[in-house]
């Protein structure tokens, strides 16, 4: 019995240099306040008494995310997200642990200090094309800097640009603007195409129409000549049948009219007589432009001999 407390003394001390280390994780282990070794992930020991866990730190890859306010070279303030990962390297737990107490702090100060840096050379619209490029500007400047503390940088990402409100309302006022502005250049280009087309098809068919006038009139004169031919050869002369087919062409007029039931068209002279009267005076002037014609040759003529 006298041996019992001792032997539960020693259990105690013996169980109390016994640890675990969890996966993705170390363990700093000092010796009378000094540092002594890192244990790795798994089950560890260590002097009871003598040996203590100073801390642990986790080897995950972490993440840290910064909002800087700061202003454009157009004088524009807006706010960055900014999403820092980064981990504790392996090798270099031992800096982590010592030299940097508040690695999160650290951090931000230098995302501060380059977006600061970088944004105030950009204008608003270039800080949206170019935050890929303040992005590598910062994870340069913090792996440079976060290295020497045993911290590795392993990936930065502008992860959100806010413009002050009034300047968003204003560029989304430009953008329904520029919209609206294309929208009617697309609208005049298809008016004038339109109106372009209309004018090629309404002078293809005045062609057309002329084409066909023209054909009209030259199936007319072949008609003509062929019936003044027919006429000529039963002893009727050309003007008497040109007045005759001129005749003929005012009463089909008169036939054609009749057939139209709601015409109005009063056709004048339209006496009984009118068809007589027309084919006479016709013939009359016919003969007189005749002998018109032939006195004129014969003068001319006259003229050529007697100089």
């Amino acid at each position: 019995m006298f041996f019992i407390p001792f032997i539960v003394l020693g259990l105690i001390i013996l169980f109390t240099g016994i640890f675990t280390v969890k996966q993705q994780s170390a363990a700093i282990i000092e010796r009378f306040g000094k540092f002594k070794v890192i244990r790795q992930s798994g089950l560890q020991f260590k002097i009871p008494l003598v040996d203590k866990i100073a801390g642990r730190l986790s080897l995950k890859i972490q993440q840290l995310d910064v909002i800087v306010e700061t202003k454009t070279k157009d004088d524009v303030f807006v706010r960055l997200k900014v999403s820092v990962q980064y981990k504790v390297i392996k090798q270099k737990v031992e800096d982590a642990f010592y030299k940097l107490d508040y690695p999160h702090d650290q951090i931000t100060s230098y995302v501060f200090d380059v977006v600061r840096a970088e944004v105030p050379k950009m204008i608003l619209d270039d800080v949206f094309l170019k935050k890929d490029d303040i992005a590598i500007a910062v994870k340069t400047e913090l792996n440079e800097a976060m290295q020497n503390y045993g911290y590795d940088i392993i990936k930065t990402l502008v992860t959100d640009i806010d413009p002050d409100a009034q300047v968003k309302e204003a560029m989304n006022r430009i953008n329904a603007a520029d919209r609206e502005k294309t929208a009617a250049q697309y609208e005049g280009d298809a008016q004038r195409i339109l109106i372009v087309e209309k004018a090629k098809a309404e002078a293809e068919s005045k062609r057309l129409q002329g084409q066909g006038i023209a054909d009209q009139r030259r199936e007319i004169a072949r008609g003509l000549e062929e019936s003044v031919e027919v006429l000529n050869k039963v002893g009727i002369n050309s003007q008497e049948a040109s007045a005759l087919i001129v005749v003929t062409q005012h009463y089909d007029t008169l036939q054609a009219i009749g057939s139209e039931t709601n015409s109005n068209l009063i056709l004048l002279p339209n006496s009984p007589q009118a068809g007589s009267n027309m084919l006479n005076d016709m013939v009359a002037s016919f003969a007189a432009s005749n002998e018109i014609g032939e006195a004129m040759k014969e003068a001319k003529k006259n003229k050529k001999l007697n100089s």
